[in-house]
This record gives C-alpha cells, sequence and structure tokens, in this order.
C-alpha cells in the first residue's frame, strides 16, 4: 500500500503506481494462447529441480486518471551471476509522483548490485542488506525526485535447495506446501505496516504520527492506537505523518526512497527469510499488494493449485483481484504476479510443456476424480492435468478488462 501523497484514498486514494518488466526467458519460450504471457524454465542441477515460471504486469484502472503508467515492475533472471544453481525473481512496487522511475531505478540497481556481490553465494543475507541500502543511497544520489516517491520490494534468490526472501514493504511472497491433504500458505514474508505491533513501535519511536485518514481528518479519536488486523480492517489503514504536517501518509515501514519519510522511521533494511525447499514445496508467488489487497496468502496459493500451467494462474489471479478492486473501489491498483512451479526434473520428464505439478486436487473435483487423476510419485502425491477441468477454469484469463503491459526482454 502507497502513501497518500499524489492518490485518492476514496477521495485520497489509497495507491499511486506504475512501470515496464525485465525478464530472461530461460532455455526457451512459449506465448500463452489467451493472455500472451510467456512460459519459461530453468534447472537447478545441484538438486535435480526444474522451474517453471511465467509473470504478469497489468496496469491499474484509475477512472481519473486512464493513462496513468503502471508504476510496477519485476526482474528475472535465471543463472544469476553465471551460475546453473542460482535465480533470481523480483517485484517492485512503486509510489508517489515519481514512483515508476523509482521502481525501474531500483529494479535495475538491485539485480546489478547483487549480481557483482561475491558474497551472495556465500551470504545472501549479508549481500541482500547490503545491496539495499547502497541502492538506497544510490537513489537519493540519482536525478529521480524521491523526497515523496520510493518503492517497496520482494525479492527471491534461489539457491540450490534454499530460498532467500528479502522484503522491504508491503509486497509479499508465499509457498503452496502440501500437507498430505491440500495444499497449504506459507508466507515467505511479512508485510512490513503499522498493523505490526513491532513495526509500529519502531516508527512512534522514530517520532511517526500513526493515524487513519478518518482520524486525520477528525472524525475518529486520534488517541486510538489499535486498527484491528491487516486481513480484516475495511477501512483506511494506519498511516505515518510528520508531528506537524499532513504527509507523508505512507501506509508501509519500509521502503526504498521516501527520503521525508525516513525521517521518520521508514528504512530501506530488509528483514531475510531462509527456507529449505523440501518435496512438499510445490510453487511459490511474488506478488504486488495489488493481488494482496483483498486475497489473502491462502486465496492466492489455492488458485495457482487448480492450474497445471502457471500462465494460467497469473491470469486468473490478476483476473480476480481486478475485478475485486473495482467491486470495492471504483478503480484497480496496479497488480504484478511471477508463479514458479518447483519440480522434480526425475517427474518432470524434462518436458516445457508437461502439465505435471506437485499440487493437490481442485476443490471443484471429487475425491474419485482426484484419485484418478493423480499417483503417487516419490513422497509427494502429483495431479496430472486433467484437459475438461482446465479448459473450463481458463476462461478467467480474459476476465481482466485492462490488457496486460506489454513484457520486456534482455534484462
Amino acid at each position: 500500500m502507497g502513501c497518500v501523497q499524489g492518490k485518492c484514498c476514496g477521495r485520497y486514494g489509497r495507491r499511486y503506481k506504475s512501470s515496464t518488466g525485465g525478464s530472461d526467458a530461460g532455455s526457451s519460450r512459449y506465448r500463452h494462447v489467451l493472455s500472451g504471457i510467456p512460459l519459461a524454465s530453468a534447472t537447478v542441477p545441484s538438486d535435480h529441480l526444474l522451474l517453471q515460471y511465467s509473470s504478469l504486469t497489468q496496469r491499474g484502472y484509475y477512472p481519473g486518471s486512464p493513462d496513468r503508467e503502471n508504476q510496477d515492475s519485476f526482474f528475472i533472471k535465471t543463472q544469476f551471476q553465471d551460475n546453473p544453481n542460482l535465480h533470481f525473481f523480483a517485484v517492485f512496487d512503486g509510489h508517489g509522483e515519481f514512483g515508476a522511475r523509482c521502481a525501474q531505478f531500483v529494479r535495475d540497481r538491485l539485480a546489478a548490485t547483487l549480481s557483482a556481490d561475491a558474497r551472495l553465494l556465500f551470504d545472501p543475507v549479508k549481500a541482500y542488506n547490503s545491496a539495499f541500502l547502497t541502492v538506497n543511497s544510490e537513489l537519493r544520489d540519482s536525478d529521480i525526485e524521491e523526497t515523496m516517491s520510493g518503492t517497496t520490494a520482494i525479492a527471491v534468490l534461489l539457491s540450490g535447495d534454499t530460498l532467500y526472501v528479502a522484503n522491504v514493504g508491503d509486497s509479499r511472497a508465499v509457498a503452496g506446501v502440501w500437507d498430505g491433504e491440500s495444499v497449504v500458505a506459507e508466507d515467505l514474508s511479512c508485510d512490513q505496516t503499522p498493523f505490526r505491533k513491532d513495526e509500529y513501535e519502531r516508527v512512534k519511536l522514530c517520532g511517526a504520527r500513526v493515524l487513519n485518514i478518518q482520524q486525520v481528518e477528525g472524525t475518529m479519536d486520534p488517541t486510538i492506537q489499535h486498527w484491528g488486523d491487516e486481513e480484516n480492517n475495511d477501512g483506511d489503514p494506519p498511516r505515518l505523518w510528520l508531528q506537524d504536517a499532513m504527509y507523508p501518509g505512507t501506509a508501509f515501514t519500509r521502503s526504498v526512497g521516501d527520503t521525508t519519510a525516513e525521517s521518520i522511521g521508514v528504512i530501506a533494511v530488509p528483514e531475510v527469510k531462509t527456507v529449505k525447499i523440501s518435496p512438499s514445496h510445490l510453487f511459490f508467488v511474488i506478488a504486488s499488494d495489488g493481488v494482496f489487497e483483498f486475497l489473502s496468502s491462502q486465496a492466492v496459493v489455492d488458485m495457482v493449485s487448480r492450474f497445471a500451467d502457471p500462465r494460467d494462474a497469473c491470469s486468473a489471479i490478476a483476473a480476480e483481484s481486478y475485478k475485486i478492486w473495482l467491486e470495492r473501489e471504483g478503480r484497480t491498483d496496479d497488480i504484478t504476479i511471477i508463479v514458479v512451479h518447483i519440480k522434480d526434473m526425475s517427474d518432470s520428464n524434462s518436458g516445457e510443456n508437461d502439465q505435471i505439478i506437485r499440487t493437490s486436487s481442485k476443490p471443484s473435483v471429487t475425491s474419485e476424480r482426484v484419485k484418478a487423476c493423480c499417483q503417487k510419485r516419490g513422497t509427494i502425491t502429483e495431479l496430472q492435468s486433467c484437459s475438461s477441468d482446465f479448459t473450463t477454469e481458463r476462461s478467467l484469463s480474459c476476465v481482466a478488462p485492462s490488457p496486460p503491459h506489454p513484457l520486456s526482454t534482455g534484462m
């Protein structure tokens, strides 16, 4: 969730964003029949894994600004640092008047800084911390006016059988994990907002006022310092303000850029989570808060679980997010998604068009149908693609009325 300046939340706007996405398509590439989204793959030879992935970025719909650019951006680079076992995925969500430029700058410089850091393979946490702080400083010294603009960032480095997830802000990464009966969501990051007690207390100590719009306007008691939790909060979220001013109004507590907000505790230091990939890890998703504003982690995981093709999952999630935004606010945020399936090379037949994924049955499939479609492979149940079921589901990929932003290559 962005800052108040330059947007409208209801009337004030809750977000503001935009931009292109860089993508390395991996060893080969196909075009999705319905949406034109690229399908790509990469191997992890050290651990006999095959990654099959896709991405989508969808410009938001703003009735008052129909030409507003997409301020989201993303980056995908397989064989990072020319290492066949190292793959990098990231999403950036710009905000403020120059949010698009901030997101693009941080996308390019973060990837370049990490790529040049020899510590990345041996100490990814230290490399991440150094890179984020370096890029934050570079952005401040650039010609981009980032006083009231910036970007959140969520990055996943897959190194062999381990995921290193770095988060600054309120975009999110989540994994789908098979628990023997269903696919459950495992959050790979934790949104950094005033809803979190530790983040709330940290920014308060730095001098931030924490109030929602109603409290700022005087229609709600400003001494109330609890707003429920993030998933069940239906009103305006708690925001950060200077003690004697009506800005910046950020709904996150960490960001790259945002010099003004930095004076009241908004920092570019990432939280880094390390996750060992097990046979139960089926896929992971990285997405901007345009997805997670109204969809829970479990809802997103449930949607990915219904599709053998990550392109269909990207399309369906974008369409559902777009629909809910229009229903709730009459506009939409920018939406960016990366879906990465994790497969055993021995079970995938190494086929780019292989439709077997390690996942649970769709909720709409009966137990008899599940038994007919599934087979036991190693320690995990796998679901064969059932064309009659997936044909019905794919109609979702045509729902979003605003076309995806063209995806660029060569990053």
